[in-house]
């Protein structure tokens, strides 16, 4: 494959990831991963796990601000469940570079099966809009933040993903917030999961930046599309999430054969 045609590709498949990620609201960069592996043609899924990482940590910072000015994120909530993922991230990421990379990709398809049926499964819920994280509540929400944030954080960095499908619900069983609080809350971890795992495989030459960027670049454009289409089909949300489930589901069932048949 020549550098112009993988620039492309890199381009139009980060496009597709920033567009499904503005479109449903999270779960696009598990397709990161396969996107560069199978699309692009990374060779290394080490190295597609640590390039696609960068590219979460950025599309996360990007989509926090408009949660932000619209009041949905939970900082202290955030901040503890981030801190708690940032240590579990940091250990899965050096797990999984001891693992070899076509076992780590099966793990991986088989993953996307699993969060797929999942999001098939989930309804939304009501919650407490007013929970906050303050000296009287900290006895029982601190336990459950940092247990959460340190499971979800390790799922990340062992499967270079940013884990927004494992936060969110993380998020809403420790503290009860609900759904839409939970979506913008999410975002300071997945920025701070995506950093930590990026980091850990940049010290080890696991990233490939110029590809990186291409890809973000891409997300950018793609998300603006995203965004513009999510404001016209605004009343279904229900049905794009089933959709994209599928697609979920689809992708990690050709990437379990591909690793059994390769």
């Amino acid at each position: 494959m020549t550098i112009l045609l993988s620039d492309i590709l890199a381009s139009g498949f980060g496009s597709v990831v920033g567009f499904v990620l503005a479109l449903v609201g999270g779960g696009g960069s598990i397709l990161a991963v396969p996107f560069l592996v199978y699309g692009v043609g990374v060779a290394s899924p080490h190295v597609a796990i640590g390039t696609g990482t960068v590219a979460v940590a950025l599309s996360a910072l990007v989509n926090l601000g408009p949660h932000w000015r619209a009041g949905r994120v939970k900082w202290r909530c955030g901040a503890v469940f981030a801190a708690a993922g940032v240590v579990g991230a940091l250990a899965g990421a050096e797990l999984a570079k001891s693992i070899d990379g076509e076992k780590l990709l099966m793990l991986f398809g088989a993953l996307m099966v699993v969060v797929g049926l999942i999001m098939l499964r989930r309804r939304g819920a009501v919650g407490d809009a007013g929970i906050r994280l303050t000296a009287a509540t900290a006895r029982h929400l601190l336990p459950r933040l940092i247990g959460a944030g340190f499971t979800v954080g390790a799922l990340s960095g062992f499967f270079g993903i940013g884990g927004g499908f494992l936060i969110v619900p993380g998020l809403m069983l420790a503290t009860g917030m609900p759904l839409a609080f939970a979506i913008g809350t999410s975002l300071v971890a997945v920025s701070a999961f995506g950093a930590a795992t990026a980091s850990s495989y940049a010290v080890s030459g696991l990233v490939d930046w110029r590809l990186a960027a291409i890809f973000v670049l891409g997300g950018l454009v793609g998300g603006l599309g995203g965004a513009a289409l999510g404001r016209r089909l605004a009343g279904r949300k229900a049905l794009l999430g089933q959709v994209f489930a599928g697609v979920v589901i689809t992708v990690g069932i050709y990437v379990l054969i591909r690793g059994l048949t390769g």
